[in-house]
């Protein structure tokens, strides 16, 4: 199994185009031809996470935070993060991060700490604009279906939690074939008209290859005319932060309680109203502060994130609970995203949680 393979999952899951354009995910250090000999899944690669690889021969570092972030100039073993790297090279060890493709996704680091909570009905809390694309394509009434189903199978039509959306309009078209050309109907150099229907569906942008290429190998023509119409739609299955509901509201001591002990933190950071009970509840994992008046805006009763400053507090007026878990704290489970993707697509080797708490903070009690 080589590390190409491997990253194909993860991107499968996570598509890198979803990143933000700061952000440095990928395959960081390694060659993607490598094979895999076991992997090593941890938010940060820390001095210790790199030894616990070796030791456990793993040569993949599935990691949440990308090693190499800012803008690296030289190798000379100045910073841990230079020492780290130059130790993972001289021990052929792959490093790769899915870092905010994976908080942006339906699938990825907020609804983990959804289930985490226990909450249902989690959807996305700021769905993202200019993700998505319309694609029209022309075909012969005969095969219009054909070319609709390997659409719908390459990741095309879908609309919250409905399938196989498409618009489908009878015209005819028209055409002439060269002295080259080699028609699926009508005659070189006449004029052909032929019954055809028009099939518009909508694609996210990081499958709108896919599905171009599996709308040209069904369709039957030798040239196929198609158009792609950029969208400003909200895309419901991308975007920051999600919210949810507890199946039935919680007192404040037992919410407290409850939170703390499902992230396993020692303190919780809190303003807001002491309402009676909670129970819709916003999160996002890391530094969340931007997503404030979205969770006022969604009406939650409680915004759970973590890295608030001290004048971010005050924006939780009288309607909004908000609770700093710390960073470190809500994303701690992303690893075992990793795990859950890679481990349910191959067994041919060995896929390991990280020991090592590579939380910097530490708490004095």
């Amino acid at each position: 199994m080589k590390i190409s393979e491997v990253t194909a999952v993860l991107e499968e899951l996570a598509p890198l185009g979803l990143q933000e354009s700061y952000d440095n995910a990928g395959l960081l250090i390694g060659n993607p031809s490598w094979e895999v000999k076991a992997v090593l899944c941890t938010i940060d690669v820390t001095a210790e996470v790199l030894r616990e690889a070796q030791k456990l021969g793993c040569n993949l570092i599935v990691a949440h935070h990308p090693l190499i972030f800012g803008n690296l100039k030289s190798l000379t073993g100045k910073t841990e993060e230079e020492r780290i790297i130059i130790e993972a090279i001289r021990s052929d060890i792959a490093i790769y991060a899915s870092h905010t493709n994976l908080d942006n996704i339906r699938e990825g680091v907020n609804a983990m700490i959804c289930q985490k909570l226990g909450l249902v009905n989690a959807r996305i809390l700021a769905p993202a604009r200019g993700q998505l694309s319309k694609l029209v394509s022309f075909v012969p009434t005969d095969h219009a279906n054909a070319v609709r189903e390997a659409i719908f199978n390459a990741g095309a039509g879908h609309i919250g939690n409905y399938d196989s959306c498409s618009f489908s309009l009878a015209g005819e078209g028209t055409f002439r074939g060269g002295e080259s050309a080699n028609p699926f109907v009508g005659k070189k150099g006449e004029l052909h008209r032929e019954p055809e229907v028009r099939i518009e569906t909508i694609v996210p942008n990081t499958l709108i290859n896919q599905v171009v290429q599996a709308m040209l190998q069904s369709h039957p023509y030798e040239e196929v005319a198609y158009d792609i119409y950029p969208l400003e739609n909200r895309y419901e299955g991308v975007g920051a932060g999600m919210i949810g509901e507890f199946p039935h509201p919680m007192q404040q001591d037992d919410f407290m309680r409850h939170l703390k002990n499902s992230f396993k933190t020692r303190v919780i950071r809190y303003a807001g109203p002491e309402k009676g009970s909670y129970r819709k509840v916003a999160v996002c994992g890391g530094s969340g502060s931007f997503l404030i008046k979205q969770a006022r805006a969604a009406r939650a009763d409680v915004f759970i994130t973590g890295d608030l400053k001290y004048h971010q507090f005050f924006e939780a007026g009288n309607e909004l609970l908000i609770c700093d878990i710390g960073h470190y704290e809500s994303e701690q489970f992303t690893k075992e995203i990793f795990y859950s993707a890679i481990t349910k697509k191959f067994s041919t080797f060995a896929v390991h949680l990280t020991s090592i708490v590579t939380n910097p903070i530490k708490y004095f009690e």
